[in-house]
């Protein structure tokens, strides 16, 4: 006959399994993690609903990695990091939303502290340098879920050659245009590579931007497209 067991036994069980699957959360979130792509921001790199690979401790850890990390936010505006490390300009990475602590978003870093900034006619300015554009022809670009318009495909290249694909509707949106600034410590400047179509650096936290992003809010750094449910073709594809 079938040993049924008691309510006693089942808690015993599953407390005896605990520090096993804790460990293998500890283990997974401290090394590697998966995040969905909910929006348009990054294309072409990334599109909507790609699930991507990110390596956590790219850039060494801070509270912003653990799940209730946005309870312990550090008050001064410090690196606040274990073994950290400052991103390459040109790194896709993955971080907690100033605006919204809750979100992870994902973009490009394209300035670091000290670096000075500015926009002219959707150009970036780096240093005093404008970076180099090469157009790559008409393409399309889903604003949101099977809504599509126009738009141009240019590659952009940052210092040590470091090349990436962007996206632009126009020269002259409301992004297009901003004075020279400096980049202070510990923040970056970071953009989505659908330039028209990002609430990144170049939009303050006030109004639902990233304004500069904090070294604090970084969660990692995204490596691959691990999936991607509507072009298989993009599964692998290394970022």
């Amino acid at each position: 006959m079938t040993r049924i067991p008691t309510l006693r036994q089942l808690a015993r069980d599953i407390l005896s399994c605990l520090p096993v699957l804790l460990g293998f959360l500890t283990i997974h979130s401290a090394l590697a993690a998966a995040y969905i792509v909910p929006s348009a921001s990054m294309e072409p790199t990334l599109r909507i609903g790609d699930q991507i690979g990110v390596i956590v401790p790219s850039y060494g850890l801070s509270t912003a990695n653990l799940p209730f990390g946005t309870l312990l936010k550090p008050s001064a505006e410090t690196d606040s990091r274990l073994f950290g490390r400052l991103p390459h300009r040109g790194d896709v990475v993955v971080f907690r939303a100033p605006a919204n602590l809750h979100q992870t978003w994902v973009k490009r870093v394209i300035g670091l502290p000290g670096d000075t900034v500015a926009l002219v006619h959707g150009r970036v300015i780096l240093n005093g340098t404008v970076l180099p554009w090469k157009d790559m022809g008409p393409t399309r670009e889903e604003s949101r879920k099977n809504v599509w318009r126009a738009a141009e495909r240019y590659e952009e290249t940052l210092p040590g050659n470091i090349r990436h694909n962007i996206l632009k509707m126009s020269q002259d949106g409301d992004l297009d245009n901003i004075a020279p600034f400096t980049i202070p410590p510990n923040h970056l400047f970071v953009m989505g590579d659908n330039r028209d179509n990002s609430a990144d650096s170049r939009v303050s936290v006030a109004d639902g931007g990233v304004g500069l992003l904090p070294v604090w809010n970084l969660q990692g750094q995204a490596r691959a497209v691990l999936w991607s449910w509507r072009d298989i073709g993009r599964t692998a594809l290394v970022l």
